[in-house]
């Protein structure tokens, strides 16, 4: 096997493989060879077919299979020898391949950057510290009060906040899209259950009242006949409801799930669970500006066939989702929306493997077993998730790969010049996306 490799560009490489026809032949007689006892052709016994007449019959379909094979095994051979590092599955170009002039064919692809990784001692890492005040449970015991809140009805006009209840009915073009009238439909003002700006027509309407209006309905709205259109909508009010906050006594904290009915239980119950979130989002935080930084401060090139391979898996979700509500995608506008963040991916992963390699990182088992423990925990049987886990390798790779970043995590706070910065919880929380 002859082989040439061509730098077309950075990353590109372009290798020219070449494998004589002796070997070829080899292999094809050698594979007609063990036909010879199993195929059956009428006129001969089994096992009396002359190799001649099996050549004749089978010879071109074996040839195609051994160059075929070739191909696959030289090309991953000629790479090992060659000590190149595929980023993916090449591109085959035959230039010779008949019978008589061996094989011949060029592989195109690209190749995973060699970089110098830089000193995790020079990286500067921010840790992030917070603290549950006592606001933040007054805050969480409204949130708590405001989720058991009944509804009283009031002889007045309505104000943002009110729960009114309508009978309504829409119209696109003349033509009615809400199924006639839709009787006693509450709606809380403020709430955001309707499409944008529909709440406020609802504002100052006491019962009895009617009221018009049109309305745009966003460009984004599932159905296609109303997207982007204006719709006229016949309004009326049935009732305007305020809500009422339950007292915060026994029967209220007894329905958290506090047998004792104590107040200072709750609040002591709550303060465990925000303390918990917190703990989770600082992690996060602070595994965030690790990233930062390992991605800020190693400069390398990217395989362009890693970042097409991540944008798919990245566009998965939002082709399901227009699938399901029967939208059409711009993906093009998508994929150049999601390009920064599938380059970060793939450095990321780049980076994070030479940090594995140059540190010799490797996922520690106790850190698997405790991390699925932790996730199992919420369940009714937790020992039957963590079984669940463990009997499928796929399931729990997924877990080590996440622990393996959280000993990376680790290894660059070890290493890294660190800050502490404080941050307020409830901003902490509104960042993760966890309104507390």
């Amino acid at each position: 096997m002859q082989v040439s490799v061509e730098a077309t560009s950075e990353l590109s490489r372009k290798m020219t493989v070449t494998v004589s026809e002796d070997k070829i032949s080899q292999q094809v007689n050698s594979k007609l060879q063990s036909l010879s006892g199993n195929v059956k052709i009428d006129g001969f016994r089994p096992g009396k077919v002359p190799q001649a007449v099996i050549k004749k019959r089978y010879g071109q379909q074996v040839r195609e299979e051994v160059v075929s094979d070739l191909i696959q095994s030289s090309f991953y051979d000629a790479v090992r020898d060659e000590k190149l590092n595929p980023a993916g599955a090449p591109q085959i170009k035959a230039n010779k391949i008949a019978e008589g002039e061996g094989l011949e064919y060029e592989a195109t692809f690209e190749i995973i950057p060699e970089f110098v990784l830089m000193p995790l001692e020079t990286l500067e890492v921010k840790q992030f510290t917070s603290k549950v005040e006592e606001s933040d449970i007054d805050r969480m015991v409204d949130r708590l009060r405001d989720q058991k809140k009944s509804w009283e009805t009031v002889d007045r006009k309505s104000k943002s906040e009110d729960r009114i209840v309508i009978s309504f009915e829409g119209a696109h073009e003349g033509e009615n899209f809400t199924n006639g009238k839709t009787e006693d439909f509450p709606v809380v003002i403020g709430s955001g259950q309707m499409i944008p700006g529909f709440e406020d027509k609802l504002i100052g309407l006491a019962a009895g009242e009617k009221t018009e209006f049109d309305i745009e309905f966003p460009k984004e709205y599932p159905s296609e006949k109303l997207a982007g259109n204006t719709a006229h909508f016949t309004i009326e009010v049935a009732r305007v409801e305020e809500p009422k906050l339950p007292e915060l006594d026994g029967d209220f904290v007894k329905s958290f799930g506090v047998a004792s009915g104590d107040v200072a239980e709750l609040r002591s119950d709550i303060l465990s669970n925000m303390e918990r979130e917190m703990t989770r989002a600082l992690k996060n935080r602070t595994k965030s500006s690790v990233m930062d930084q390992l991605f800020d401060r190693n400069t390398l090139q990217l395989p362009e066939v890693l970042i097409q391979d991540e944008l798919e898996e990245l566009l998965k979700p939002y082709r399901e989702s227009a699938r399901k509500h029967k939208q059409n995608l711009d993906e093009a506008a998508l994929k150049e929306q999601l390009s920064p963040l599938a380059k970060r991916r793939v450095a990321l992963a780049l980076i994070l493997g030479k940090v594995i390699d140059a540190h010799g990182v490797k996922v520690d088992p106790s850190r698997v077993r405790q991390a699925v423990e932790e996730m199992a925990a919420s369940y009714e049987d937790p020992e039957e998730v963590v079984r669940w886990y463990y009997a499928d390798q796929t399931r729990l790779r997924e877990i080590e790969n996440m622990v393996l970043e959280d000993q990376i995590v680790d290894l660059v706070i070890g290493k890294a010049k660190t800050a502490q910065e404080a941050i307020d919880f409830q901003a902490l929380m509104m960042a993760a996306g966890t309104p507390a």
